[in-house]
């Protein structure tokens, strides 16, 4: 299945069916025998992952990005960029979370990685997924990274106000996010009041550790969840967790 400019259709085609839909992240640098990884993500695929995200915050080179997505070509869902900074937009991939960091204190997360990020997407031709990007908690390295000033887990009306600020930027999806090794995730009422309050998709990943926690946030009203670490510590957990997210049915 050819998926290149058809990512955000795929989306919204799943999640009209009333889908929760999951996102494998892997990341480049955390991955050490890339001769495993074929069988890794095989196994996500065969239980259902929607979609494999492929980045991270440290020590990524393009070159290991591109071999990366050359194994994932055997599977026949979409290849997403999730971009930690320019040098790793690559046309091999399928569409890249084009990505704001709302609420960094440093414009270039904000707007001037875009800025330069843009000529090089329109040559490569990779689909675009508008994405205001949130970091709440600790946020672990992409907190510091980004020079986010994160909003605490229990500020929801924050939350919301950026969120509102995304919808009317005319962004189409709002990633809340914990950060990676995050030791609780985004709460519930968080995700349920954005939810209500605005009409974007919600992504939400960090700290999302067993399946009794990803169907909490599922039923919260998170359209895509994300899971990292847990395929990387615990494999035969994270299928689980995929399979308790399959069994969703959310009504638009």
């Amino acid at each position: 299945m050819k998926l290149k400019g058809k990512v955000k259709n795929y989306i919204q085609r799943l999640i009209e069916e009333g889908s929760v839909l999951h996102f494998s992240l892997l990341d480049p640098d955390k991955i050490s025998d890339i001769s495993k990884l074929y069988d890794i993500t095989k196994s996500l695929y065969n239980y259902g992952t929607n979609a494999f995200l492929i980045g991270g915050t440290l020590g990524i080179s393009l070159d290991k990005l591109n071999k990366i997505l050359e194994i994932l070509d055997d599977f026949d869902i979409p290849k997403i960029i999730f971009p930690s900074n320019i040098n790793l937009i690559t046309e091999k991939a399928d569409a890249i979370l084009f990505m704001s960091l709302l609420n960094s204190d440093d414009i270039y997360y904000v707007m001037g990685a875009q800025v330069a990020a843009a000529p090089i997407i329109k040559k490569t031709e990779v689909e675009t997924l508008s994405t205001g990007y949130l970091i709440i908690g600790n946020g672990g390295t992409a907190a510091h990274i980004g020079r986010a000033r994160v909003i605490p887990y229990d500020n929801i009306d924050l939350a919301v106000a950026y969120s509102l600020a995304a919808e009317y930027m005319g962004m189409n999806f709002i990633y809340l996010e914990a950060g990676s090794g995050a030791l609780e995730p985004v709460k519930p009422e968080m995700i349920r009041t954005v939810r209500k309050t605005t009409s974007l998709k919600i992504i939400t990943g960090g700290g999302i550790r067993t399946p009794e926690k990803a169907t909490e946030i599922a039923t919260a009203g998170a359209n895509i969840i994300v899971t990292g670490n847990i395929i990387e510590s615990d494999l035969t957990k994270a299928l689980k967790i995929i399979e308790s997210i399959k069994k969703i049915k959310i009504s638009e």
